[in-house]
């Protein structure tokens, strides 16, 4: 089943919708969103990409990015993604909520290019995840500041997304 992205313009306004692949060769503005779930302790969880994803793979990233379907929300996407690649129901996160939106764009070695109106999401999770293995290698939890020193270290971990909007992110996420 081929996957289908939203396109938007530079206000969020859908002007088509294209095959996932292609608006990511031709590098279109399309709708996606990034979710960042916290523990209690204040550590997001971030995840491994899998082996077998089409670029950056087995590079850490957010805990969930994805694209909304046509006729989706923002907010019944993330959940639906969650489940799908960490095995999270809904139920068990607590205040999953919109925090902001930007846009960005990063180019890859593949050819590829993200350019996107990313939709920040936030919530809280206490519990295990059961991997979709084809979406996720791994999971960690971490501290913002063990995060912001592990990418100084060593930013080629790091998908280039995450390094690019993760200064944004900060401005957003809560401090604890």
């Amino acid at each position: 089943m081929k996957e289908y992205v939203i396109l938007v313009d530079p206000e969020d306004q859908p002007v088509g919708r294209m095959e996932k692949m292609e608006a990511h060769e031709k590098g279109e503005l399309h709708r996606a969103f990034s979710v960042f779930l916290f523990n209690e302790q204040g550590e997001t969880l971030l995840q491994q990409r899998a082996s077998g994803k089409y670029h950056s793979p087995l590079l850490w990233t957010n805990t969930c990015c994805s694209h909304p379907r046509v006729g989706e929300t923002i907010l019944e996407a993330a959940k639906r993604r969650v489940q799908e690649e960490l095995g999270i129901h809904p139920a068990h996160i607590e205040d999953l909520r919109p925090a902001f939106h930007f846009i960005y764009r990063a180019a890859f070695e593949n050819g590829l290019i993200e350019h996107e109106l990313d939709h920040v999401l936030m919530g809280t999770f206490q519990g295990t995840c059961a991997l979709n293995r084809d979406e996720v290698a791994d999971v960690a939890w971490i501290t913002l500041p063990n995060l912001f020193k592990d990418i100084a270290l060593n930013p080629a971990r790091y998908t280039a997304w995450f390094k690019i909007i993760l200064v944004e992110y900060a401005k957003h996420l809560p401090t604890r």
